[in-house]
């Protein structure tokens, strides 16, 4: 193909509507257009045509958009907008102005755009199953306590177990006077734990028939299927790592460095990456530092961390472990060996 006739196109995706900008290989406006954010005006702007270069900011609809105009055919980065300052710190900031941005820088040079790779359809299906199953679990929790709460209001304290019998165990503890406003909402709570069981059951489902390598994960006591499974399908190849240590920096658990001479000051993490799975190895380092956490290399260290120190000491030994956690993961999935919970010290000081 002649590159002289290559079009690069940026488009500022909208709820709604979309905004595309076309430039040519000298730079030159070539068209602007909205159209509606549908597949049917997708295929009518851009089937058919020759080979694009089009660049488009990541956000709710990129994935489905991205695989659209690859299917016809076109080359298509997905901009990371977050370390785009030209866009996000643009004073006369438009969906003109970030559509034209993406589109020059699109021809400029690729890596100015900080592209990402969205996760495969399977994947993504998949990863809802996760994310699903967390939303009710939240929802669940909303009741339970305010339950509780109503109950202590009235000096009832209701027994302590686990959320999944809470329904079953406060029923009969309820006062009369309460069951028409409680009572409702424990038929919901059930209803809740039930769902949960199911999406637990098809999980368990997943990792045994379609992702098999979320095995050697789970033998990390404090690792479950969901975090395991979420590891797995959001890093979704583990050979896009050099390194197991670069996983932490992926998922936002490293600090944020802004070195200078010869300051370099101590900073919160990043908080970069994938939210859902950091907060899930949050809970899994927790679960290591806890009481019933499994004696291994990784809890003592932790727990060395914290030492005796403040509330701030020991919440920063948590996310010391869950950063730790995630290369022991990546390292277990790339090798494929079985954990041990003892590794040898020098083999362990490379975890991180």
């Amino acid at each position: 193909m002649n590159k002289d006739t290559t079009k690069f196109v940026g488009i500022d995706l909208g709820d709604k509507t979309s905004l595309v900008y076309v430039i040519d290989q000298a730079g030159e406006f070539v068209k602007e257009t909205r159209l509606p954010t549908t597949a049917t005006a997708l295929e009518r702007e851009f089937g058919g045509q020759a080979l694009l270069r089009i660049a488009l900011e990541v956000g709710a609809h990129s994935r489905w958009v991205s695989r659209e105009l690859s299917g016809y055919g076109h080359e298509v980065v997905v901009a990371n907008a977050s370390k785009l300052r030209l866009i996000y710190e643009n004073p006369r900031k438009s969906d003109r102005v970030d559509a034209e941005y993406l589109a020059r820088l699109m021809r400029l040079d690729v890596s100015l755009l900080a592209p990402i790779t969205h996760r495969g359809e399977a994947a993504q299906q998949h990863l809802a199953v996760l994310r699903s199953r967390d939303s009710l679990v939240r929802a669940r929790t909303q009741l339970v306590n305010h339950v509780r709460g109503t109950a202590k209001s009235f000096g009832v304290r209701l027994p302590q177990c686990a959320t999944e019998y809470f329904a079953r165990k406060a029923r009969p503890e309820l006062p009369d006077s309460l069951r028409p406003a409680l009572e409702p909402v424990l038929d919901s709570i059930q209803d809740l734990s039930e769902r949960i069981r199911a999406y637990d059951q098809e999980i368990e489902r997943l990792c045994d028939a379609v992702y098999p390598e979320t095995q050697a994960l789970r033998s990390i006591k404090g690792v479950g299927a969901w975090t395991a499974l979420a590891f797995v399908l959001t890093l979704e190849d583990p050979q896009r790592f050099r390194k197991s240590r670069e996983v932490g920096p992926y998922l936002g658990l490293a600090p944020k460095r802004n070195q200078s001479g010869d300051e370099d000051p101590e900073r919160n993490i990043s908080k970069r990456g994938d939210k859902f799975l950091r907060r899930l190895l949050v809970g899994s380092a927790q679960y290591i530092l806890g009481p019933f956490g499994q004696d291994s290399q990784l809890r003592r260290w932790g727990l060395q961390l914290a030492g005796e120190g403040s509330k701030a000491a020991k919440k920063r030994a948590v996310v010391a472990v869950a950063r730790k956690l995630s290369v022991l993961l990546h390292k277990l999935w790339v090798s494929g060996e079985t954990y041990q919970p003892f590794y040898p010290l020098r083999q362990e000081a490379g975890l991180a």
